[in-house]
């Protein structure tokens, strides 16, 4: 049985034939989707809020990785 490293939680969500994975790591706050920072992903500002507005209301703001 595969055993990580390191400790993280995962969520699926689905929508018609399409599948998200998202890995939730301790970590620095870098955000990765689709092997793509979020800069390069989101170009509105307004979407990368969107994105870390649940960090900002939990206070986890830089204290984990997420993996899309």
């Amino acid at each position: 049985m595969y055993t990580s490293a390191k400790p993280y939680f995962y969520g699926t969500g689905r929508r018609k034939s399409s599948v998200a994975r998202v890995r939730i790591v301790p970590g620095t706050g870098a955000i990765t989707i689709n092997g793509r920072t979020i800069d390069e992903y989101f170009g509105l500002e307004t979407l990368k809020l969107i994105v870390n507005q649940p960090f900002a209301v939990t206070e986890t703001v830089g204290k984990f990785d997420i993996i899309a």
